[in-house]
């Protein structure tokens, strides 16, 4: 059976975010050679449909419209239910982001459907589509499937590839009008607290600190380190709770769940909470004065010894070794 899945690009700032791409990829192994739709939404998201198209969509659904300019809930699941009545689609996938964990929900009750969140891998059995998600903060993993009903899922972040973008590629692209009644909340301004040019849930390489970091200017090494590799700043809970960083750097149970390809855990002890959110991450390095922390037990790499010594080292072996200049 042909099926057709949607997929929801989100954008910021004026670009589409990665796992906008990594969705479409996954929307490729549930269409299963059917149809893999992008459905963006903003005030005016034209230039961006031929990105979707370049990374596997099939076809782009455009939604331009000056109340979609930055996300509402109200707003959001508006557009999203007149799209999904306008294409009945088979799939729906979206990234499990602060945006599609809030809209998801409320989608699935209006469509009376199943959701499978925070998704970090897709597989065939068979004539049947299985998801594996984390449980127990992350000591466990469970695989679901969809028996009957439109497949709904959210997935996470870094967990699955993109496909090869193919600049070659073409689709049809349709431009939809929505109508957008009685929205209860209306964006005046956005204002964003600075944490860094790196999107730190969608991060490759992610450098946090906690406690042991012992201040703000603590966090100064820990940002030299990061600019080296590229990668963003992250925190654990007692490093924020401490006034050392903004809340929106933390990284667990109560922050960000991130999963990078590298994550320094520096001056972090380890607590079951900061573990949940980044256990996952593909290697681990820990660097703690203590050597019975029990980061090291998750740990592919540790460092025993004090951060403030071994961090500017490591920092300028890695300068040399990969040829990065640091503007002070």
């Amino acid at each position: 059976m042909t099926k057709k899945v949607l997929i929801v690009g989100e954008v910021r700032d004026g670009e589409l975010r990665n796992v906008s791409l990594e969705a479409i990829a996954a929307g490729k192994t549930v269409a299963d050679g059917g149809e893999v739709v992008g459905v963006l939404l903003g005030e005016n998201v034209n230039p961006l449909v031929n990105s979707l198209l370049h990374y596997g969509a099939d076809r782009v659904v455009a939604v331009n419209h000056a109340d979609l300019k930055s996300y509402t809930t109200d707003a959001y699941q508006q557009a999203l239910l007149q799209v999904i009545e306008s294409e009945n689609p088979d799939g729906l996938i979206l990234g499990h982001t602060a945006l599609g964990k809030d809209v998801s929900p409320r989608l699935a009750m209006k469509l009376n459907a199943g959701l499978i969140s925070d998704a970090v891998a897709i597989e065939k059995d068979g004539e049947e589509i299985v998801f594996t998600r984390p449980i127990y903060s992350g000591k466990a993993f469970e695989k679901k499937k969809v028996k009957e009903g439109i497949v709904f899922a959210t997935i996470r972040p870094n967990n699955i590839p993109s496909l090869e973008k193919d600049e070659t590629r073409t689709g049809e692209i349709t431009y939809l009008t929505v109508e957008l009644k009685d929205l209860r909340t209306v964006i005046k301004d956005v204002v964003r607290k600075a944490t860094g040019g790196v999107d730190l849930s969608e991060a490759k390489v992610i450098v946090a600190g906690g406690r042991g970091v012992k201040n703000k200017e603590g966090f100064k090494s820990l940002q030299d380190l990061a600019d080296v590799l590229g990668g963003a700043i992250g925190a654990s809970r007692g490093a924020c709770d401490a006034d050392y960083c903004d809340y929106s750097l933390q990284i667990g149970q109560t922050g960000k769940v991130v999963t990078p390809d590298l994550y320094f855990a520096i001056g972090i002890s380890g607590a079951i909470q900061h573990l949940a959110g980044m256990s996952n991450s593909k290697v681990i390095v820990a660097i703690n004065k203590d050597p019975e922390a029990p980061i090291f037990e998750v740990a592919d790499y540790g460092i025993v010894g004090d951060l403030f010594e071994v961090v500017p080292i490591l920092t300028e072996e890695l300068k040399s070794a990969l040829n990065v200049k640091i503007n002070v």
